[in-house]
């Protein structure tokens, strides 16, 4: 996999750093209050992992899964929900944990779903944030990094799900993608 990768964009230790800032952040916001920390999968599974053992806080978690890109690198414009929420949000507020900002398109549309749904508030928390790629505007409350428009991969984000057990984020090399 190693060979694969062009350079490393942000170090372990850079995430780690980052995930703690986050949590004790997001453990002064939400103290007393009923939080639902929601990964989208699969990509943000292991950013979750780390940020809610970082959270110091009582909170409840649950998964949801959309997808805007099947199986390319860039979004197609049509979300497909692929898995739902286990439980009834109404009344919690609601901390979408996302691990990249790209489009907007599946973001904005999750918040839309999710707010239709009654709970107190529906934020977001994303990992990493490529404003050059938005096409759609979506308020993050708690951003990690902000990165460069290439092809990242590592901590969770993948190319044709492989590379998400790199320890780091690292640019993939062009001639793996365009293949």
């Amino acid at each position: 996999m190693l060979e694969d990768i062009k350079s490393v964009l942000i170090s372990e230790s850079e995430l780690d750093a980052k995930v703690r800032e986050l949590g004790a952040r997001i453990s002064a916001d939400y103290a007393g209050k009923d939080l639902l920390v929601l990964s989208v999968l699969k990509g943000a599974s292991v950013f979750m992992s780390d940020l809610i053992r970082k959270i110091t806080i009582p909170i409840q978690i649950d998964f949801m899964a959309a997808s805007s890109y099947g199986k390319g690198t860039t979004t197609t414009g049509s979300v497909k929900i692929i898995k739902d929420l286990d439980i009834d949000v109404s009344g919690f507020d609601i901390l979408i944990v996302e691990d990249i900002l790209d489009s907007g398109v599946t973001l904005s549309n999750l918040i839309k779903i999710l707010a239709s749904r009654g709970p107190e508030s529906v934020s977001v928390c994303a990992l990493l944030s490529k404003p050059s790629r938005r096409k759609v505007e979506v308020p993050v409350k708690y951003e990690g990094f902000i990165v460069p428009d290439e092809f990242v991969v590592g901590y969770g984000l993948d190319y044709a799900e492989y590379y998400r057990n790199l320890p780091f984020i690292g640019v993939l090399k062009e001639e793996v993608y365009s293949k």
